[in-house]
């Protein structure tokens, strides 16, 4: 399948830069962004999910209704809805899109956030109710019988679907982490798989280990991969790391003020320390150096304590570019990128970054197929 480009939504002007507080959802700005990733050719965009932060699906219901091609992904935490529930829905809402919908499950990475809804079930417990989630959701999309659940997390009898997914049979579902748990559940159901960026030796560690669990659990593909990044981008290198140690200046006053947030969760100087494996390894791989590979950056990584996705790629418009080429390269089929000016730095990755990458990679296939036709052509039969 062809390299596709993510983005995040945000409902209003509030950045990690420039907090607002209490900031309410802005209908015109949402609208615009949305139309902008629409407008700039993004695939995806990320709605997330936060305990006290807006509610996705209405989030999600508006970004459909006001773009054409773009499709949402939908942050969902199996302990807030039931999945007979989530199945309906989200194949209600796959419907009134034309096709347009992706779920990111999250079983949870924080004991304290989950707590503030109610969950008190243990990291390896989520990880089993995120199984049988996924489970019961792909049943529900892949037959209109009624069936039976006797699970450990969910038991029902006489389940009938009739919302099916517009294309009759299934919805893309994404699992993301990095713990032993997440590799195993999205390697065995998942379509898609979403890594934050990290070096290109511990990303093809990972992206190993999921393909790894893909195989025992006896599937015949492997889940896509999804990476992310923070891009700060100018038109000249110096440009670029002028504008990164301006951001990351703001990142530190703004935490150090008690200012900072990440969605609806506050970052200050004396936050524990994240919980949940993925931030656990940014912040040990931030150990090893400012800058790794061409231009992954680390300083955000530790201003923000890892919370979310927080490694930067820093330079020029064709040096970021180059960078996520080596991703691409990797096997990572889905790139997310997000700013810290978020509608300005979306313009600015839509015009600058997004056509120089499929660029690059129209290039790299037109090389393989012409070196596969030169060999052919020397009498050595092409792959």
């Amino acid at each position: 399948m062809p390299v596709e480009f993510i983005s995040a939504t945000f409902p209003n002007q509030s950045t990690e830069i420039t907090p607002i507080p209490g900031a309410k959802i802005d209908p015109e700005y949402l609208i615009r962004y949305a139309r902008s990733l629409d407008d700039y050719e993004y695939n995806y965009t990320l709605v997330p999910y936060d305990s006290s932060y807006f509610d996705p699906w209405t989030v999600a219901s508006t970004i459909s209704a006001v773009t054409k091609k773009l499709k949402v992904i939908i942050a969902l935490r199996p302990n807030t809805l039931y999945p007979t529930l989530a199945a309906k829905a989200l194949a209600t809402l796959d419907q009134i899109s034309g096709g347009r919908v992706v779920v990111h499950f999250i079983a949870g990475g924080s004991d304290v956030e989950q707590a503030r809804e109610g969950d008190f079930l243990t990291k390896e417990q989520r990880y089993e109710r995120l199984e049988e989630f996924i489970k019961i959701c792909k049943r529900a999309w892949s037959s209109t019988e009624a069936f039976d659940w006797d699970g450990k997390h969910y038991q029902f009898k006489g389940f009938r679907n009739l919302v099916v997914p517009n294309n009759g049979s299934s919805i893309p579902v994404s699992v993301g982490g990095s713990s032993d748990e997440a590799y195993r559940v999205g390697g065995s159901l998942g379509d898609i798989f979403g890594l934050w960026g990290e070096p290109l030796k511990e990303t093809q560690g990972q992206i190993d280990r999921i393909y790894a669990e893909a195989e025992k659990a006896g599937r015949t593909d492997r889940p896509r991969i999804w990476v992310t990044f923070r891009p700060i981008v100018a038109e000249t290198e110096e440009l670029a790391w002028a504008k990164a140690h301006r951001t990351l200046d703001a990142l530190n006053s703004n935490r150090d003020a008690g200012k900072s947030r990440v969605l609806g969760t506050a970052v200050g100087p004396n936050a524990v320390a994240p919980q949940n494996v993925g931030s656990q390894r940014l912040l040990e791989i931030a150990k090893k150096g400012e800058v790794q590979d061409r231009a992954l950056w680390y300083p955000t990584v530790t201003a923000t304590g890892a919370r979310g996705a927080s490694t930067a790629l820093v330079g020029s418009y064709q040096t970021v570019v180059d960078s996520i080429l080596d991703y691409v390269d990797l096997g990572c089929e889905l790139i997310s990128i997000r700013g810290y000016d978020n509608l300005n730095d979306a313009i600015d990755y839509g015009r600058y970054i997004l056509p120089k990458v499929r660029e690059g990679i129209k290039e790299r296939a037109e090389k393989a197929t012409n070196g596969a036709e030169g060999e052919g052509e020397n009498g050595v039969e092409a792959a």
